[in-house]
Protein backbone atom coordinates (compact mmCIF):
# COMPACT_ATOMS: atom_id res chain seq x y z
CA UNK A 1 0.00 0.00 0.00
CA UNK A 2 1.24 3.43 -0.87
CA UNK A 3 2.72 5.53 2.27
CA UNK A 4 -0.22 7.07 3.64
CA UNK A 5 0.20 10.44 5.72
CA UNK A 6 -0.38 9.34 9.44
CA UNK A 7 -1.04 10.26 13.11
CA UNK A 8 1.56 8.64 15.53
CA UNK A 9 -0.37 7.67 18.79
CA UNK A 10 1.97 6.54 21.52
CA UNK A 11 0.76 3.78 23.74
CA UNK A 12 0.77 4.54 28.03
CA UNK A 13 -1.27 1.52 28.58
CA UNK A 14 -4.76 2.63 28.35
CA UNK A 15 -7.69 0.36 27.81
CA UNK A 16 -8.67 3.11 24.93
CA UNK A 17 -5.72 3.43 22.55
CA UNK A 18 -6.92 1.42 20.13
CA UNK A 19 -10.12 3.02 20.42
CA UNK A 20 -8.41 6.22 20.07
CA UNK A 21 -7.13 5.06 16.65
CA UNK A 22 -10.26 3.71 15.48
CA UNK A 23 -12.04 7.15 15.97
CA UNK A 24 -8.87 8.85 13.97
CA UNK A 25 -9.35 6.36 11.02
CA UNK A 26 -12.87 7.37 11.07
CA UNK A 27 -12.13 10.33 9.61
CA UNK A 28 -10.37 8.11 7.25
CA UNK A 29 -6.88 9.20 8.54
CA UNK A 30 -4.21 6.68 8.76
CA UNK A 31 -2.98 5.94 11.91
CA UNK A 32 -0.10 3.90 13.62
CA UNK A 33 0.19 2.76 17.32
CA UNK A 34 4.06 2.74 18.80
CA UNK A 35 5.51 2.16 21.98
CA UNK A 36 5.62 4.85 24.65
CA UNK A 37 9.58 5.03 24.33
CA UNK A 38 9.97 5.67 20.47
CA UNK A 39 12.72 7.71 19.63
CA UNK A 40 11.64 10.96 18.09
CA UNK A 41 13.30 9.19 14.88
CA UNK A 42 10.53 6.47 14.80
CA UNK A 43 7.44 9.29 16.06
CA UNK A 44 8.21 12.22 14.17
CA UNK A 45 8.86 10.64 10.11
CA UNK A 46 8.00 12.43 6.75
CA UNK A 47 4.88 11.41 6.70
CA UNK A 48 4.04 12.32 10.44
CA UNK A 49 1.53 15.11 10.69
CA UNK A 50 0.43 15.07 14.43
CA UNK A 51 0.82 12.80 18.15
CA UNK A 52 -1.19 11.91 20.48
CA UNK A 53 0.01 10.87 23.87
CA UNK A 54 -2.50 8.45 25.43
CA UNK A 55 -4.04 7.51 28.39
CA UNK A 56 -2.43 5.26 31.16
CA UNK A 57 -2.89 3.42 34.59
CA UNK A 58 0.29 4.94 36.24
CA UNK A 59 1.06 8.37 37.87
CA UNK A 60 3.80 10.70 36.93
CA UNK A 61 5.23 10.71 40.08
CA UNK A 62 5.47 7.68 41.34
CA UNK A 63 6.25 5.96 37.51
CA UNK A 64 9.51 5.66 35.74
CA UNK A 65 8.24 6.39 32.09
CA UNK A 66 10.56 6.34 29.32
CA UNK A 67 9.47 8.93 27.09
CA UNK A 68 11.74 10.96 24.49
CA UNK A 69 10.43 14.42 24.95
CA UNK A 70 12.61 16.05 22.25
CA UNK A 71 9.02 14.51 20.53
CA UNK A 72 7.51 17.79 22.41
CA UNK A 73 9.81 19.86 21.05
CA UNK A 74 9.25 19.18 16.92
CA UNK A 75 6.96 21.80 16.27
CA UNK A 76 4.61 18.52 15.08
CA UNK A 77 0.94 19.25 16.42
CA UNK A 78 0.57 16.71 19.73
CA UNK A 79 -2.43 15.89 21.65
CA UNK A 80 -2.03 14.40 25.51
CA UNK A 81 -4.94 12.65 26.55
CA UNK A 82 -5.43 12.39 30.71
CA UNK A 83 -2.40 10.74 31.08
CA UNK A 84 -0.67 12.13 28.14
CA UNK A 85 -1.64 15.73 28.96
CA UNK A 86 -0.04 15.24 32.36
CA UNK A 87 3.41 13.98 30.81
CA UNK A 88 3.21 16.83 28.97
CA UNK A 89 2.61 19.28 31.29
CA UNK A 90 4.73 17.64 33.97
CA UNK A 91 7.89 17.44 30.60
CA UNK A 92 7.80 21.39 30.45
CA UNK A 93 7.70 22.02 34.42
CA UNK A 94 4.64 22.19 35.74
CA UNK A 95 3.16 20.01 38.37
CA UNK A 96 0.80 16.93 38.55
CA UNK A 97 -0.33 15.50 41.81
CA UNK A 98 -2.74 13.00 43.08
CA UNK A 99 -6.14 14.93 43.81
CA UNK A 100 -8.29 14.37 47.37
CA UNK A 101 -10.70 12.79 44.72
CA UNK A 102 -10.28 11.32 41.13
CA UNK A 103 -12.69 11.92 38.30
CA UNK A 104 -14.91 8.97 37.06
CA UNK A 105 -17.59 9.10 34.78
CA UNK A 106 -19.57 11.84 33.22
CA UNK A 107 -18.53 15.37 34.20
CA UNK A 108 -19.47 18.51 33.08
CA UNK A 109 -16.46 20.90 32.43
CA UNK A 110 -17.15 24.81 30.99
CA UNK A 111 -14.17 25.23 28.17
CA UNK A 112 -12.91 28.34 26.48
CA UNK A 113 -14.53 28.05 22.96
CA UNK A 114 -11.98 30.10 21.51
CA UNK A 115 -9.62 27.18 22.01
CA UNK A 116 -8.96 25.61 17.89
CA UNK A 117 -9.37 22.01 19.88
CA UNK A 118 -12.91 23.19 21.17
CA UNK A 119 -14.07 24.98 17.44
CA UNK A 120 -18.02 24.34 17.28
CA UNK A 121 -18.42 23.67 21.16
CA UNK A 122 -20.64 25.16 23.80
CA UNK A 123 -19.49 26.94 27.03
CA UNK A 124 -20.38 23.85 28.96
CA UNK A 125 -20.00 20.27 27.90
CA UNK A 126 -20.65 16.14 29.19
CA UNK A 127 -17.19 14.41 28.85
CA UNK A 128 -15.79 11.37 30.11
CA UNK A 129 -12.99 11.38 32.96
CA UNK A 130 -11.16 8.69 34.49
CA UNK A 131 -8.30 10.03 36.69
CA UNK A 132 -6.97 9.93 40.17
CA UNK A 133 -4.10 12.64 39.15
CA UNK A 134 -4.63 15.88 38.10
CA UNK A 135 -2.12 18.83 36.98
CA UNK A 136 -1.84 21.24 39.86
CA UNK A 137 0.40 23.78 38.53
CA UNK A 138 0.09 24.87 34.70
CA UNK A 139 3.72 24.79 32.89
CA UNK A 140 5.14 27.99 31.89
CA UNK A 141 3.18 29.28 29.00
CA UNK A 142 0.49 27.11 29.20
CA UNK A 143 -2.96 27.90 29.00
CA UNK A 144 -5.89 26.49 30.89
CA UNK A 145 -8.65 26.04 28.51
CA UNK A 146 -10.97 23.89 30.36
CA UNK A 147 -12.02 23.41 34.42
CA UNK A 148 -14.30 20.43 35.86
CA UNK A 149 -17.32 21.68 38.00
CA UNK A 150 -14.99 20.59 40.65
CA UNK A 151 -12.59 23.65 39.54
CA UNK A 152 -9.52 21.36 38.64
CA UNK A 153 -7.94 21.75 34.75
CA UNK A 154 -9.21 19.62 32.23
CA UNK A 155 -7.71 21.00 29.73
CA UNK A 156 -4.29 22.83 28.55
CA UNK A 157 -3.23 24.04 25.79
CA UNK A 158 0.56 25.87 24.82
CA UNK A 159 0.41 29.72 24.06
CA UNK A 160 2.90 29.16 20.76
CA UNK A 161 3.24 25.80 19.75
CA UNK A 162 0.57 23.43 18.67
CA UNK A 163 0.47 21.29 22.31
CA UNK A 164 -2.88 20.36 23.35
CA UNK A 165 -4.04 18.44 26.69
CA UNK A 166 -7.10 17.05 27.53
CA UNK A 167 -7.64 15.45 30.74
CA UNK A 168 -11.28 13.54 29.57
CA UNK A 169 -11.58 11.00 26.92
CA UNK A 170 -12.57 12.21 23.71
CA UNK A 171 -12.38 8.78 21.97
CA UNK A 172 -15.29 7.21 24.08
CA UNK A 173 -18.91 7.51 23.03
CA UNK A 174 -19.78 8.91 27.09
CA UNK A 175 -17.89 12.05 25.46
CA UNK A 176 -20.73 13.56 23.24
CA UNK A 177 -18.34 16.21 21.40
CA UNK A 178 -15.65 13.84 21.49
CA UNK A 179 -15.07 13.18 17.68
CA UNK A 180 -15.70 17.13 17.14
CA UNK A 181 -12.88 17.57 19.25
CA UNK A 182 -10.92 15.22 18.12
CA UNK A 183 -11.70 16.36 14.30
CA UNK A 184 -10.09 19.95 15.54
CA UNK A 185 -7.27 18.47 16.25
CA UNK A 186 -6.70 16.60 13.14
CA UNK A 187 -7.93 19.18 10.93
CA UNK A 188 -4.92 21.55 12.50
CA UNK A 189 -2.14 18.60 11.73
CA UNK A 190 -3.52 19.05 7.74
CA UNK A 191 -3.28 15.39 7.28
CA UNK A 192 -4.90 13.96 4.25
CA UNK A 193 -7.33 11.16 3.98
CA UNK A 194 -6.82 7.68 2.26
CA UNK A 195 -7.89 5.11 5.03
CA UNK A 196 -10.52 3.36 4.13
CA UNK A 197 -11.87 -0.53 5.00
CA UNK A 198 -11.01 -1.55 1.07
CA UNK A 199 -7.46 -0.10 2.36
CA UNK A 200 -7.59 -1.89 5.41
CA UNK A 201 -8.34 -5.10 4.04
CA UNK A 202 -5.27 -4.91 1.22
CA UNK A 203 -3.04 -3.79 4.09
CA UNK A 204 -4.01 -6.91 5.96
CA UNK A 205 -3.94 -9.11 2.92
CA UNK A 206 -0.37 -8.01 1.94
CA UNK A 207 0.68 -8.64 5.96
CA UNK A 208 -0.69 -12.39 5.50
CA UNK A 209 1.62 -13.19 1.94
CA UNK A 210 4.77 -11.45 3.82
CA UNK A 211 4.19 -13.33 6.54
CA UNK A 212 3.25 -16.70 5.29
CA UNK A 213 5.25 -16.93 2.22
CA UNK A 214 4.73 -20.09 0.74
CA UNK A 215 3.17 -22.28 3.95
CA UNK A 216 -0.12 -22.96 4.65
CA UNK A 217 -2.17 -21.62 7.46
CA UNK A 218 -5.15 -24.03 9.63
CA UNK A 219 -8.01 -21.42 10.30
CA UNK A 220 -9.98 -21.92 13.65
CA UNK A 221 -13.54 -21.48 12.76
CA UNK A 222 -16.57 -20.42 15.25
CA UNK A 223 -19.64 -19.64 13.31
CA UNK A 224 -18.85 -15.85 14.39
CA UNK A 225 -18.13 -13.04 12.13
CA UNK A 226 -14.22 -12.47 14.03
CA UNK A 227 -13.12 -16.28 12.91
CA UNK A 228 -14.86 -15.96 9.33
CA UNK A 229 -13.34 -12.62 8.77
CA UNK A 230 -9.91 -13.87 9.68
CA UNK A 231 -10.71 -17.25 7.84
CA UNK A 232 -11.81 -15.54 4.32
CA UNK A 233 -9.01 -13.05 4.81
CA UNK A 234 -6.38 -15.70 4.72
CA UNK A 235 -8.16 -17.26 1.36
CA UNK A 236 -8.17 -14.06 -0.34
CA UNK A 237 -4.77 -13.53 0.14
CA UNK A 238 -3.27 -17.22 0.02
CA UNK A 239 -5.80 -18.85 -2.07
CA UNK A 240 -7.88 -21.64 -0.95
CA UNK A 241 -5.60 -24.23 -1.50
CA UNK A 242 -3.45 -22.71 1.17
CA UNK A 243 -5.93 -22.09 3.76
CA UNK A 244 -7.32 -25.41 5.74
CA UNK A 245 -10.46 -24.44 8.23
CA UNK A 246 -10.77 -26.26 11.50
CA UNK A 247 -14.00 -26.20 13.59
CA UNK A 248 -13.55 -27.25 17.22
CA UNK A 249 -17.54 -28.65 18.56
CA UNK A 250 -16.62 -28.04 22.11
CA UNK A 251 -20.27 -28.68 23.76
CA UNK A 252 -20.00 -24.84 24.84
CA UNK A 253 -21.56 -23.03 21.79
CA UNK A 254 -25.47 -22.20 20.01
CA UNK A 255 -27.54 -25.14 18.70
CA UNK A 256 -26.60 -26.02 15.07
CA UNK A 257 -23.58 -23.65 15.37
CA UNK A 258 -21.00 -26.25 13.19
CA UNK A 259 -23.52 -26.79 10.41
CA UNK A 260 -24.12 -23.27 9.90
CA UNK A 261 -19.82 -23.45 10.33
CA UNK A 262 -19.80 -25.98 6.93
CA UNK A 263 -22.63 -23.82 5.28
CA UNK A 264 -21.35 -20.64 5.09
CA UNK A 265 -17.50 -21.66 4.20
CA UNK A 266 -18.74 -24.13 1.58
CA UNK A 267 -21.00 -20.61 0.06
CA UNK A 268 -17.33 -18.63 -0.12
CA UNK A 269 -15.47 -22.00 -1.94
CA UNK A 270 -13.34 -23.33 1.18
CA UNK A 271 -14.50 -27.01 1.38
CA UNK A 272 -10.81 -27.89 3.48
CA UNK A 273 -12.86 -27.78 6.62
CA UNK A 274 -12.77 -30.18 9.62
CA UNK A 275 -14.36 -30.49 12.34
CA UNK A 276 -13.46 -32.15 15.26
CA UNK A 277 -15.94 -33.59 18.10
CA UNK A 278 -14.29 -32.55 21.48
CA UNK A 279 -17.43 -33.03 23.21
CA UNK A 280 -16.76 -34.83 25.93
CA UNK A 281 -13.43 -33.90 26.40
CA UNK A 282 -13.66 -30.08 27.38
CA UNK A 283 -17.24 -30.95 29.89
CA UNK A 284 -14.53 -33.58 31.01
CA UNK A 285 -12.26 -31.35 31.51
CA UNK A 286 -14.38 -28.42 33.22
CA UNK A 287 -15.85 -30.61 35.94
CA UNK A 288 -15.90 -28.99 39.00
CA UNK A 289 -14.19 -26.05 37.59
CA UNK A 290 -16.17 -22.49 38.86
CA UNK A 291 -13.64 -20.22 38.66
CA UNK A 292 -14.01 -18.18 35.44
CA UNK A 293 -10.25 -17.44 35.12
CA UNK A 294 -9.23 -21.43 34.99
CA UNK A 295 -12.54 -21.95 32.56
CA UNK A 296 -10.45 -19.61 29.87
CA UNK A 297 -7.45 -21.19 30.83
CA UNK A 298 -8.58 -24.93 30.45
CA UNK A 299 -10.41 -24.03 27.25
CA UNK A 300 -7.91 -21.80 26.09
CA UNK A 301 -5.29 -24.68 26.53
CA UNK A 302 -7.59 -27.59 24.75
CA UNK A 303 -8.14 -25.51 21.74
CA UNK A 304 -4.59 -24.98 21.12
CA UNK A 305 -3.72 -29.18 22.23
CA UNK A 306 -6.23 -29.77 19.31
CA UNK A 307 -4.82 -27.11 17.52
CA UNK A 308 -1.19 -28.98 17.67
CA UNK A 309 -2.16 -32.12 16.63
CA UNK A 310 -4.02 -31.34 13.79
CA UNK A 311 -1.46 -28.64 12.61
CA UNK A 312 0.82 -31.81 13.11
CA UNK A 313 -1.13 -33.91 10.60
CA UNK A 314 -1.29 -31.56 8.09
CA UNK A 315 2.65 -30.40 8.37
CA UNK A 316 3.32 -34.26 7.81
CA UNK A 317 2.07 -33.46 4.51
CA UNK A 318 2.05 -29.97 3.59
CA UNK A 319 5.02 -28.37 5.28
CA UNK A 320 5.29 -25.53 7.48
CA UNK A 321 2.22 -24.75 9.05
CA UNK A 322 0.68 -21.06 10.41
CA UNK A 323 -2.71 -20.72 12.88
CA UNK A 324 -4.53 -18.38 12.11
CA UNK A 325 -7.68 -17.01 14.68
CA UNK A 326 -9.73 -14.01 14.93
CA UNK A 327 -8.46 -12.22 17.83
CA UNK A 328 -9.27 -8.60 17.87
CA UNK A 329 -7.81 -6.05 19.39
CA UNK A 330 -10.06 -5.55 22.45
CA UNK A 331 -8.95 -9.43 22.86
CA UNK A 332 -5.20 -7.76 23.05
CA UNK A 333 -6.11 -5.04 25.05
CA UNK A 334 -7.93 -6.46 28.12
CA UNK A 335 -5.51 -9.30 28.11
CA UNK A 336 -2.55 -7.10 28.71
CA UNK A 337 -0.97 -7.52 24.89
CA UNK A 338 -1.55 -3.88 23.93
CA UNK A 339 1.18 -2.19 22.36
CA UNK A 340 1.91 0.03 25.40
CA UNK A 341 4.12 -1.11 28.25
CA UNK A 342 1.59 -0.13 31.17
CA UNK A 343 -1.16 -1.82 30.51
CA UNK A 344 -3.48 -3.74 33.49
CA UNK A 345 -4.95 -6.80 32.66
CA UNK A 346 -8.28 -7.31 32.62
CA UNK A 347 -9.91 -10.12 32.01
CA UNK A 348 -7.82 -13.21 29.93
CA UNK A 349 -8.77 -14.30 26.57
CA UNK A 350 -8.90 -17.76 25.84
CA UNK A 351 -7.54 -17.16 22.37
CA UNK A 352 -4.28 -14.70 23.61
CA UNK A 353 -2.82 -15.77 26.87
CA UNK A 354 -2.44 -19.85 26.74
CA UNK A 355 1.36 -20.75 26.78
CA UNK A 356 0.92 -22.62 23.10
CA UNK A 357 -0.84 -19.36 21.84
CA UNK A 358 2.34 -17.31 23.40
CA UNK A 359 5.00 -19.73 22.19
CA UNK A 360 3.58 -19.78 18.41
CA UNK A 361 2.99 -15.77 18.41
CA UNK A 362 7.14 -15.35 19.83
CA UNK A 363 7.79 -17.87 16.76
CA UNK A 364 5.74 -15.87 14.68
CA UNK A 365 3.44 -18.52 13.26
CA UNK A 366 -0.03 -16.98 14.73
CA UNK A 367 -1.64 -14.99 12.04
CA UNK A 368 -4.61 -12.44 13.80
CA UNK A 369 -5.64 -10.89 10.49
CA UNK A 370 -8.37 -9.05 12.62
CA UNK A 371 -5.51 -7.92 15.78
CA UNK A 372 -5.71 -4.00 14.96
CA UNK A 373 -9.42 -3.39 14.76
CA UNK A 374 -12.24 -3.73 16.23
CA UNK A 375 -15.94 -5.57 16.27
CA UNK A 376 -17.50 -2.62 14.01
CA UNK A 377 -14.75 -2.52 11.95
CA UNK A 378 -14.59 -6.41 11.42
CA UNK A 379 -18.31 -5.95 10.52
CA UNK A 380 -17.34 -3.77 7.52
CA UNK A 381 -14.56 -5.96 6.29
CA UNK A 382 -17.04 -8.89 6.70
CA UNK A 383 -19.20 -6.88 4.41
CA UNK A 384 -16.97 -6.18 2.25
CA UNK A 385 -16.07 -9.64 1.83
CA UNK A 386 -19.74 -10.96 0.57
CA UNK A 387 -19.95 -12.53 4.27
CA UNK A 388 -24.45 -12.31 4.64
CA UNK A 389 -25.68 -9.53 6.67
CA UNK A 390 -27.20 -12.21 9.38
CA UNK A 391 -24.05 -13.37 9.72
CA UNK A 392 -22.27 -9.56 9.93
CA UNK A 393 -24.80 -7.98 12.76
CA UNK A 394 -25.23 -11.54 14.78
CA UNK A 395 -24.13 -10.58 18.33
CA UNK A 396 -20.58 -11.28 19.44
CA UNK A 397 -20.16 -14.41 21.63
CA UNK A 398 -16.85 -15.37 23.17
CA UNK A 399 -14.83 -17.37 22.53
CA UNK A 400 -15.53 -19.92 25.63
CA UNK A 401 -18.99 -19.83 24.87
CA UNK A 402 -21.72 -20.71 27.33
CA UNK A 403 -18.53 -21.97 30.01
CA UNK A 404 -18.29 -18.21 30.40
CA UNK A 405 -22.10 -17.51 31.11
CA UNK A 406 -22.92 -19.71 33.51
CA UNK A 407 -21.31 -18.55 36.67
CA UNK A 408 -20.21 -21.66 38.88
CA UNK A 409 -19.90 -25.55 38.23
CA UNK A 410 -20.37 -26.45 33.99
CA UNK A 411 -22.97 -29.71 33.72
CA UNK A 412 -24.82 -31.17 30.58
CA UNK A 413 -27.93 -29.99 32.54
CA UNK A 414 -27.13 -26.48 33.29
CA UNK A 415 -25.57 -26.33 29.50
CA UNK A 416 -29.36 -27.09 28.01
CA UNK A 417 -30.98 -24.93 30.59
CA UNK A 418 -29.06 -21.79 29.68
CA UNK A 419 -29.52 -23.05 25.93
CA UNK A 420 -32.96 -23.28 26.10
CA UNK A 421 -33.32 -19.61 27.85
CA UNK A 422 -30.76 -17.83 25.86
CA UNK A 423 -32.93 -18.46 22.30
CA UNK A 424 -36.02 -17.89 23.81
CA UNK A 425 -34.59 -14.57 24.72
CA UNK A 426 -32.94 -13.77 21.81
CA UNK A 427 -35.87 -15.13 20.02
CA UNK A 428 -38.13 -12.64 21.38
CA UNK A 429 -36.12 -9.43 20.97
CA UNK A 430 -35.93 -10.57 17.24
CA UNK A 431 -39.33 -10.44 16.94
CA UNK A 432 -39.99 -7.45 18.41
CA UNK A 433 -38.36 -6.16 15.95
CA UNK A 434 -35.19 -4.51 18.49
CA UNK A 435 -32.40 -7.20 17.78
CA UNK A 436 -30.38 -5.30 15.61
CA UNK A 437 -30.93 -1.96 17.76
CA UNK A 438 -28.91 -4.15 20.65
CA UNK A 439 -25.04 -4.81 20.68
CA UNK A 440 -25.04 -8.04 22.68
CA UNK A 441 -27.98 -9.93 24.25
CA UNK A 442 -27.57 -12.82 25.92
CA UNK A 443 -28.93 -15.20 29.14
CA UNK A 444 -26.72 -15.93 32.39
CA UNK A 445 -27.08 -18.96 34.63
CA UNK A 446 -26.63 -17.83 38.15
CA UNK A 447 -25.08 -20.33 40.80
CA UNK A 448 -27.92 -19.75 42.59
CA UNK A 449 -31.58 -21.19 43.49
CA UNK A 450 -34.42 -19.34 44.48
CA UNK A 451 -37.63 -19.99 46.25
CA UNK A 452 -40.97 -19.68 44.17
CA UNK A 453 -44.60 -20.70 43.54
CA UNK A 454 -45.70 -22.33 40.45
CA UNK A 455 -49.15 -24.70 40.84
CA UNK A 456 -49.44 -23.73 44.67
CA UNK A 457 -46.30 -25.65 45.10
CA UNK A 458 -43.31 -24.68 46.13
CA UNK A 459 -40.48 -24.49 44.07
CA UNK A 460 -36.64 -23.84 44.51
CA UNK A 461 -35.06 -23.33 40.90
CA UNK A 462 -32.77 -21.50 39.38
CA UNK A 463 -32.17 -17.92 38.05
CA UNK A 464 -31.42 -16.82 34.89
CA UNK A 465 -30.20 -13.43 34.31
CA UNK A 466 -30.68 -11.28 31.05
CA UNK A 467 -28.13 -8.86 29.61
CA UNK A 468 -28.34 -6.81 27.04
CA UNK A 469 -26.38 -3.66 26.03
CA UNK A 470 -25.54 -0.97 23.23
CA UNK A 471 -22.23 -0.31 22.15
CA UNK A 472 -19.89 0.84 18.56
CA UNK A 473 -17.07 -1.01 19.65
CA UNK A 474 -17.45 -2.78 23.01
CA UNK A 475 -15.40 -0.98 24.65
CA UNK A 476 -17.44 0.95 26.30
CA UNK A 477 -21.02 0.00 26.87
CA UNK A 478 -24.75 1.18 28.03
CA UNK A 479 -27.74 -0.68 29.33
CA UNK A 480 -30.38 -1.23 26.32
CA UNK A 481 -33.69 0.17 27.68
CA UNK A 482 -35.32 -2.78 27.32
CA UNK A 483 -39.51 -2.47 27.32
CA UNK A 484 -41.11 -3.84 30.40
CA UNK A 485 -43.61 -5.35 28.27
CA UNK A 486 -41.31 -7.63 26.67
CA UNK A 487 -38.65 -7.93 29.39
CA UNK A 488 -42.10 -9.84 30.94
CA UNK A 489 -42.80 -11.41 28.30
CA UNK A 490 -39.69 -13.31 27.87
CA UNK A 491 -39.59 -13.75 31.79
CA UNK A 492 -42.48 -15.67 31.22
CA UNK A 493 -41.68 -18.15 28.60
CA UNK A 494 -38.49 -19.34 30.26
CA UNK A 495 -40.09 -20.09 33.23
CA UNK A 496 -43.01 -21.79 31.56
CA UNK A 497 -40.10 -23.48 29.33
CA UNK A 498 -37.06 -24.21 30.47
CA UNK A 499 -37.44 -26.64 33.58
CA UNK A 500 -36.03 -25.42 36.71
CA UNK A 501 -35.85 -22.21 36.04
CA UNK A 502 -38.58 -19.94 38.23
CA UNK A 503 -36.74 -16.54 38.36
CA UNK A 504 -35.91 -14.05 35.70
CA UNK A 505 -33.88 -10.65 36.46
CA UNK A 506 -32.38 -8.20 34.43
CA UNK A 507 -28.92 -6.78 34.55
CA UNK A 508 -28.64 -2.64 34.36
CA UNK A 509 -24.79 -2.01 34.47
CA UNK A 510 -22.64 -0.45 32.14
CA UNK A 511 -19.37 -0.93 31.14
CA UNK A 512 -17.05 0.45 32.96
CA UNK A 513 -17.77 -0.22 35.88
CA UNK A 514 -18.65 -3.80 34.68
CA UNK A 515 -17.83 -5.98 31.31
CA UNK A 516 -20.04 -7.02 29.01
CA UNK A 517 -19.57 -10.37 29.85
CA UNK A 518 -20.37 -12.04 33.29
CA UNK A 519 -17.26 -13.68 33.47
Amino acid sequence: MQELERIAILDFGSQYTQLIARRVREMQVYTEILPPDAPKEQVITGNTRGVILSGGPQSINTSDIAFDDTILASGTPILGICFGMQLMNSAHNGEVNSAEQGEYGKQEVSVDSKSALFKGLNSKETVWMSHGDSVTKLAPHFLATAKSSDGLIAAIQHETQPLYGLQFHPEVTHTPKGAQILTNFIESCRCNKGWTIENCIETVKEEIRQQVGNGRVVSLVSGGVDSTASTLLCYEALGKNKVYALHIDNGLMRAGESEQVATLLHDHGIDNLTIVDARSTFLDALKSVTDPEKKRQIIGDLFMEILDTEIAKLEAHEGKTYFCQGTLYTDLVESGKGCGKHAVVIKSHHNVNPPIVEAKRKAGLIVEPNRHIFKDEVRQVSAALGVPHKLVWRHPFPGPGLAIRILGEITHERLETLRQADKIYLEEIDKAGLYDDIWQAFAILLPTKTVGVMGDQRTYGNVIALRAVTSSDGMTADVFPMPYDLLSRISTRIINEVDAVNRVVYDTTSKPPGTIEWE
